[in-house]
């Protein structure tokens, strides 16, 4: 028995969600758990709660019943996955609040632990890693396994991360065991752009900017661009990615708009920069190479803050 199905004893209601604007790793933990309880404990009550997200992630067992809204129900057992803080529940917090127990399952450095229990592996290339060994082998599924395995290679950037350990690509090849398509689940949900979404991608690359002598790259896409291309945050999946590829970077800075002088910060390193330590400091979190963080102000105030903060890793 693992230590999840120890946890689920006696509980005839459980609530399930992650952080707000859900990528792969939120969804393919939130929705491994939901098709593990519906699977191995039917006779649980189990809600998933998650903002929409992008459409290639719909090919997951249930992603058809995932709830977009909160609801006023009052849960035995409410478990947060890959979230670092409350905040990060957004509108479904109300529901975490009010329920008798509450669990968080991480891997974020940052966690400021604020669940009842808290279940938390920062050395983990992933939260779906941190799920997984909790979980009993022998009661994964196929769409369990499919979903978990979506998870790891997402936070693991296809296993290519610093993150990826030797437990990391175990975990990997026993989920493949279960005879998953793992080549599709990589090619469809990680490289795989729409038109659109290239057209940004190629956009955010023209009109970046280095700067540091080269060790930093930035850019940006304002409101004003995602209405002209009619995409969201769900389209720029993977573009601070690219920025820290680009030969001699060491750290990418990439950031969107999301309201009026608000922007959400994302942050990629290499080997020097700890980034999480960067979005710690404005309010947010992460991991030591990936990290991110709302911020106000305009574009130039956002990068010189954060710029700050580079140049005294930098020295």
């Amino acid at each position: 028995m693992g230590k999840l199905d120890e946890i689920l004893q006696g509980m005839k209601s459980v609530g399930l969600s992650g952080h707000i604007r859900p990528d792969g790793d939120c969804i393919g933990s939130c929705l491994g758990l939901y098709n593990y309880i519906k699977s191995n404990y039917p006779d649980i009550e189990t809600d998933l709660y998650l903002q929409t997200f992008a459409e290639k992630f719909e090919f997951l067992k249930y992603s058809d019943e995932v709830k977009h809204e909160p609801e006023n129900k009052k849960y035995d057992l409410f478990i947060l996955l890959d979230s670092s803080s409350i905040d990060r529940l957004g509108e479904f917090q109300p529901m975490f609040d009010s329920a008798e127990k509450t669990v968080c399952i991480d891997h974020h450095i940052s966690n400021d632990k604020f669940a009842m229990e808290n279940i938390v592996v920062p050395e983990a290339s992933s939260a779906c890693e941190v799920l997984y060994e909790l979980l009993d082998e022998d009661k994964i599924d196929y769409n369990t396994a499919e979903a978990l395995y979506m998870g790891i290679v997402h936070d693991s950037g296809a296993f290519k991360y610093s993150n990826t350990s030797m437990k990391t690509m175990t975990i990997a090849g026993k989920l493949m065991s279960k005879g998953i398509p793992f080549t599709n689940i990589i090619d469809n949900t990680f490289y795989t752009k729409t038109y659109v979404q290239n057209q940004i991608l190629g956009r955010a690359l023209l009109e970046s900017v280095m700067f540091f002598d080269g060790k930093c790259v930035f850019s940006v896409v304002s409101r004003k661009e995602m209405d002209f291309y009619n995409i969201t945050y769900k389209d720029l999946d993977g573009i601070v990615e690219q920025l820290r590829i680009i030969k001699g970077v060491e750290c990418a800075i990439f950031m969107y708009e999301t309201g009026e002088l608000e922007y959400k910060v994302s942050m990629r390193s290499n080997d020097i920069v700890d980034v999480s330590a960067i979005a710690t400091y404005f309010g947010g979190g992460g991991h030591i190479r990936a990290a991110g963080c709302n911020m106000k102000g305009t574009i130039y105030d956002v990068l010189n803050n954060i710029s700050e903060q580079i140049e005294l890793q930098l020295g």
